[in-house]
């Protein structure tokens, strides 16, 4: 029987997220970072949908909003354009207008998925590995939709955990 985890879904996108990234060619640093910056636009733009957020008016900033940063310029992954900057470090996503630390996502994966990370990780670079670069680009977040965690409908759902099916991972791996 194939291992099930109990998890909610935005570890789950970060991790994948940031597997598909490395496997379009960015190193493993900078696909952390873009992996946790996806999670956290598809989060707030989930919990705008809900009202649990306020929509940001285009082209008005928040009152105490700090000045402009660096340029960032978007990365496209998983149907998002993810700001990234160059750091001295290289290539890091932006979160609220901050470079994110490779670190600070590593941790919170190991955190999140404990014990079963390595395995979860491995079903996800193998299910990447079987698409080729082009369609796994254009393909990664249906297949996302495929394998990720059930929960339920609406605001009953937000921060839910469900299943993740390490065997359905794998099965969709051509």
């Amino acid at each position: 029987m194939a291992k099930k985890i109990k998890i909610n879904r935005a570890p789950v996108m970060t991790l994948w997220a940031a597997v598909v990234a490395e496997r379009l060619g960015h190193d493993h640093d900078t696909a952390l970072t873009l992996g946790k910056a996806v999670a956290g636009l598809n989060a707030q733009s989930k919990g705008q949908r809900l009202g649990i957020y306020e929509k940001e008016e285009k082209g008005k900033k928040k009152e105490g909003a700090k000045k402009e940063g660096p340029k960032a310029t978007p990365v496209p992954l998983l149907g998002r354009a993810v700001p990234t900057v160059r750091t001295k470090d290289g290539i890091r996503a932006l979160a609220k207008d901050e470079p994110v630390t490779p670190q600070s996502v590593q941790r919170y994966l190991d955190q999140k998925f404990r014990d079963d990370l390595a395995d979860v990780q491995e079903a996800m670079e193998a299910l990447a590995r079987a698409y080729p670069k082009d369609q796994l680009a254009e393909e990664a977040y249906d297949l996302y939709v495929k394998f990720r965690p059930s929960i339920p409908e609406g605001e009953k759902g937000w921060g839910a955990k469900g299943d993740l099916d390490l065997g359905k991972i794998r099965s969709l791996a051509k």
